[in-house]
């Protein structure tokens, strides 16, 4: 599952699988070994029976008699961490409580009101050049630079956690990357202390559950890592789908059509919720050992030809592609809004996009969780840039008269700045002050 060649079609494998029954056995990295499950009941039995299937990754059996090197590159999507992910029993419930709580006090009105400003800012980056990748320039830097006002960071705090968070996701350097993610968070979090705010990092700081500053981190980074890269594949896999010119399906599809379609059909976690079983489990014929790594499929199970009659109706309650049991997405309304909010603000700037290369000799990422293109290039008539500075026209023209009006978007204030290099939120922050 780690090869190029599952990458380009990840169904014959689950297939190939599912001809033998419910599981069977897969490498997910050089050296490690996992029952995949594809059968949609038996997942539904996994994600739903903690009592057998436990989350917490300190039961990996080759993890700890040292079979798997702390080099593996899996093992940032699998080592255990002090989250909701890898945690069971009373401290998930501790721990979960604390996020589900701070996650409900997102109104969606506001986060569409979030994400408008910021896909501008990035469309604005590319609209007059007539070209994009979009994967890179706007769909996976959107949910990067949403976490940063989700989270209330300062200008530094966010430059740092914008790339430190694409280094993890891309590989490079990924234990300074690690390192300095944990220090910008770590800050962020004792400003918090200090200084509370209407963000999300200040709600976990406040609520009942006294999550310690370690814990705050690790909730942090959770949230990022389970928000990030699926939300990245879903605003892409959305866009190809509407627009792929050979793709019957992709065509007058609303954008909402579109998203159920690719919750459906390109998962964009395909692999994910690793358990392990208490005891030796029966899957259907296939023994999962105790300690084991069982990796539930969503895409497989999506698949699955006992749901065929819900998938031609897009059922939304059917597919797994949010998980189900006590591990289920606690955020599922809130990616979507973002995922529709993303797309419609794209294809409103620009109309004409298209695909500069045949939808069948893009590229997919190789990796055995996420169904994630590696670029998606794009041309289009080009536009001014000149989208941010209408988003605050509108805004100043709704802010009371004793409200101080957002900073304007003059390229004079740019210029005086200090020659240094600037992330994307800090020159974010610089155009839309929020």
């Amino acid at each position: 599952m780690h090869d190029a060649t599952f990458a380009s079609d990840p169904h014959e494998v689950y297939d190939r699988l599912r001809a033998k029954g419910p599981a069977g056995p897969v490498e997910l990295a050089p050296g490690v070994d996992a029952t995949l499950v594809v059968g949609y009941e038996t997942a539904l039995r996994v994600l739903q029976n903690p009592t057998l299937f436990a989350r917490d990754a300190r039961r990996w059996k080759a993890l700890n008699e040292g079979r798997i090197g702390m080099d593996n590159p899996v093992l940032p999507m699998m080592a255990y961490r002090p989250n909701c992910l890898f945690t069971d029993g009373a401290v998930h419930l501790r721990l979960r409580k604390a996020v589900t709580d701070s996650l409900a006090r997102l109104n969606i009105s506001r986060i569409r009101r979030d994400v408008e400003p910021i896909a501008d800012y990035l469309i604005d980056q590319f609209s007059e050049r007539g070209r994009a990748d979009l994967l890179n320039d706007y769909a996976k830097l959107l949910p990067l630079l949403l976490f940063n006002k989700l989270f209330g960071c300062p200008a530094d705090i966010g430059d740092t956690l914008t790339s430190a968070m694409s280094a993890i996701f891309d590989g490079k350097d990924a234990v300074r990357a690690n390192e300095e993610l944990t220090a910008c968070l770590m800050a962020l979090i004792a400003l918090k202390r200090r200084q509370p705010g209407d963000d999300v990092t200040s709600w976990l700081i406040q609520h009942p559950a006294g999550l310690t500053d370690e814990e705050l981190k690790d909730q942090l980074v959770m949230l990022m890592g389970a928000g990030v890269e699926p939300e990245r594949n879903l605003i892409g896999n959305a866009l190809l789908l509407l627009l792929a010119p050979d793709e019957d399906q992709g065509a007058g599809m609303l954008v909402e059509e579109a998203i159920d379609h690719v919750l459906w059909h390109q998962t964009p976690i395909a692999n994910y919720a690793t358990h392990y079983p208490l005891q030796d489990v029966d899957l259907g014929g296939v023994v999962a050992g105790a300690g084991t790594p069982v990796v539930i499929s969503f895409a497989a199970a999506n698949s699955d030809p006992t749901l065929s009659e819900a998938r031609r109706a897009h059922g939304k309650g059917a597919h797994l592609a949010w998980g189900a049991g006590p591990h289920a997405c606690p955020a599922k309304d809130p990616a979507q809004v973002i995922a529709v909010t993303a797309v419609e603000r794209l294809l409103n700037a620009l109309p004409d996009l298209t695909l500069v290369v045949p939808e069948k000799d893009l590229q997919w990422r190789p990796g055995p969780f996420h169904r994630a293109l590696v670029a998606m290039p794009v041309a289009f008539s080009p536009a001014p840039a000149t989208r941010m500075a209408a988003h605050l026209q509108s805004r100043s023209a709704h802010v009371p008269a004793e409200q101080p009006h957002p900073v304007a978007p003059a390229a004079a204030s740019t210029r005086q700045e200090p020659a240094r290099k600037k992330g994307f939120w800090s020159s974010f922050l610089d155009i839309f002050r929020v």
